[in-house]
């Protein structure tokens, strides 16, 4: 789904997105070995009898300092405070207010720069789902429904700036990001389903911040 998607004249050139360190996303594989220490987030998307699906996760590559991991943390607890307000007769801003209020409680810097997005015949489809917002603003909530929920949150600043290959987009001070992402779809008298999952990789993973809410995948939204 992501080998070579378009916008404009610039074609992606990789399968999946690998983003290191100050990376927040759209990183292209490189061979540059990995080193102690690194967050990687990585975007995969795959399409399927026609319809499209996308998410994303970012690993600590051995042992990470604890300011990262609590980024970490910290993003994730966004993405599941996010997932928890999509529900009929919510608006897309609840969701937005959701993730930024977490995340900026924590002192951390909210990306503005890139958005989450609806899917389905197409990899980005309307609404937008902004990680910044106003409760009750923006497009009701429907039955339905299906969006790709993804906080990109830096430990410093918010803003970013994109490489010269048109792709890698980067945090402007150098600190790190971490980003996660679920395909979710809005259902009638109750709460959403989660049909993207971090199961497997969670399985393999037992150190902090990792084993955060495994119960998630299998449908529960609320967070601990």
């Amino acid at each position: 789904a992501f080998k070579g998607y378009r916008v404009g004249r610039q074609v992606f050139p990789a399968t999946l997105c690998v983003s290191r360190n100050d990376v927040v996303v759209h990183g292209i594989p490189d061979e540059v070995p990995l080193e102690e220490g690194d967050l990687l987030s990585v975007d995969c998307g795959v399409v399927l009898n026609g319809y499209y699906g996308d998410s994303a996760y970012t690993f600590a590559v051995g042992e990470i300092a604890p300011d990262r991991a609590r980024l970490c943390r910290v993003t994730y607890e966004a993405l599941l405070r996010g997932i928890e307000q999509a529900v009929p007769g919510r608006r897309i801003g609840d969701i937005s207010y959701a993730v930024q209020s977490i995340c900026e409680r924590h002192g951390y810097g909210v990306v503005r720069a890139l958005v989450g997005h609806g899917i389905g015949r197409s990899l980005h489809e309307d609404p937008q789902v902004p990680n910044f917002g106003q409760r009750g603003t923006g497009r009701k909530l429907k039955p339905g429904m299906t969006l790709c929920i993804e906080p990109m949150v830096n430990m410093g600043t918010a803003e970013v700036l994109t490489d010269r290959d048109g792709w890698t987009v980067r945090t402007v001070d150098g600190r790190p990001s971490a980003h996660y992402e679920h395909m979710i779809a809005v259902r009638a008298g109750g709460p959403p389903e989660v049909l993207t999952t971090f199961a497997y990789i969670e399985e393999v993973i037992d150190t902090p911040p990792y084993r955060l809410n495994a119960a998630l995948t299998h449908g529960e939204t609320e967070a601990h």
